[in-house]
């Protein structure tokens, strides 16, 4: 339970740092922020500081966080101050100067910095998370990732999260039971802080790409580090997870779109919850080290030129740009939704996927 709740913690942290990086962004640009939101409502307090022109408030549900940046939404769209109408909105018409702090009124640039500084931010978490991991260093471990349906592994109990005894890396281990194929070995696993011993034979002939003893390995621990070669060694990991999870989305999306399917390791918010919680019994270093990997994921989804993410909002900035013209924001609020549908429905899908291979 204890994991449950520092996972919650971390997972809102990720999200509050990402509508941080929106904030900044447009505070440092000078535009108007209605308000900084902690959680999602409903609202337990809000306040605003002495002199201040954003609110802050404080919401029951705590998974991350938003922020209101005033004419973000096509509140004012139509109003133009030379012409004092509005054709879209009942808000007040603002005055000049006021018009010059709203997102819509913002150039291009401007927009594109404000909109992209989320994940700009979810990148410097990550890399941060993992460079603090390999400056305390942790001890290292080969780790079972998975084991495939039907294996001998699966057949006498091993699981996923079981820490294998006596190997800190996969070659080894693997050398070792290539060496054993058909004949009865004992392999040691620590799982939640106790020793268990599994009598199994490896296949001696097995599938493409299944393995002799049908698991997927993961070899965690690092060495401590110096503080500036730990920070170089984290920003190389963090552009590598971050390149691996471009290719890993790209198949997501080409064997949903050809094979109406989902890859076998992607999973949803159950399963991220499910790995965290394996990834926590192991050690606290290797649960922060989770975390960047999930920043960094953050990132890349939110960089998808999709509806309702980030990048998608990019696109339509630059779109505005060469057709020099906004778009008309009921319009781009439909795409927006029909987007936000269909990403609910991945992660539903996900969900119950997730939720049957627990069962």
């Amino acid at each position: 339970m204890l994991i449950v709740i520092i996972v919650i913690i971390g997972l809102s942290l990720l999200i509050l740092g990402h509508e941080a990086g929106h904030f900044f962004a447009a505070k440092l640009f000078g535009l108007k922020v209605d308000e900084f939101g902690f959680g999602f409502p409903p609202r337990i307090t809000a306040w605003r500081p002495k002199g201040g022109e954003t609110e802050y408030s404080l919401n029951w549900l705590p998974f991350g966080g938003f922020v209101r940046i005033a004419g973000e939404r096509g509140e004012f769209e139509g109003i133009s101050p030379e012409a004092g109408t509005s054709d879209a909105s009942t808000a007040p018409e603002p005055t000049e100067e006021e018009a010059k702090r709203l997102f819509y009124r913002q150039a291009p640039w401007k927009k594109s910095i404000i909109v992209l500084a989320g994940v700009f931010m979810n990148f410097i978490l990550g890399w941060l998370l993992i460079a603090a991991v390999l400056m305390v260093g942790v001890p290292q471990a080969l780790v079972i990732a998975g084991t495939q349906p039907g294996s001998p592994a699966a057949a006498v109990g091993i699981q996923a999260g079981d820490i294998v005894n006596g190997y800190t890396d996969s070659q080894s281990f693997i050398g070792y039971i290539d060496a054993h194929k058909g004949q009865p070995i004992t392999v040691s696993v620590t799982r939640n802080n106790k020793t268990m011993d599994f009598t199994v034979t490896p296949r001696t002939n097995p599938g493409p790409d299944q393995g002799a003893l049908g698991v997927e390995l993961e070899q965690g621990g690092a060495r401590r580090e110096p503080f500036f070669t730990a920070i170089w060694h984290g920003l190389e990991e963090a552009a590598l997870v971050s390149w691996l999870t471009v290719q890993a989305f790209g198949n997501l999306i080409v064997q949903a779109f050809t094979r109406a399917s989902l890859p076998a390791g992607v999973v949803g918010p159950v399963g991220i919850f499910g790995i965290a919680e394996e990834t926590g019994k192991i050690g606290l270093a290797y649960l922060l080290q989770f975390l960047g990997i999930i920043s960094l994921n953050l990132m890349v989804v939110n960089c998808i030129p999709f509806p309702a993410l980030d990048g998608g909002r990019f696109l339509v900035i630059l779109v505005e740009k060469v057709r020099g013209a906004a778009l008309p924001y009921k319009a781009e609020a439909w795409v927006n939704s029909i987007g936000f549908a269909l990403l609910l429905a991945l992660m539903v899908a996900l969900t119950v996927r997730d939720i049957g291979t627990m069962l």
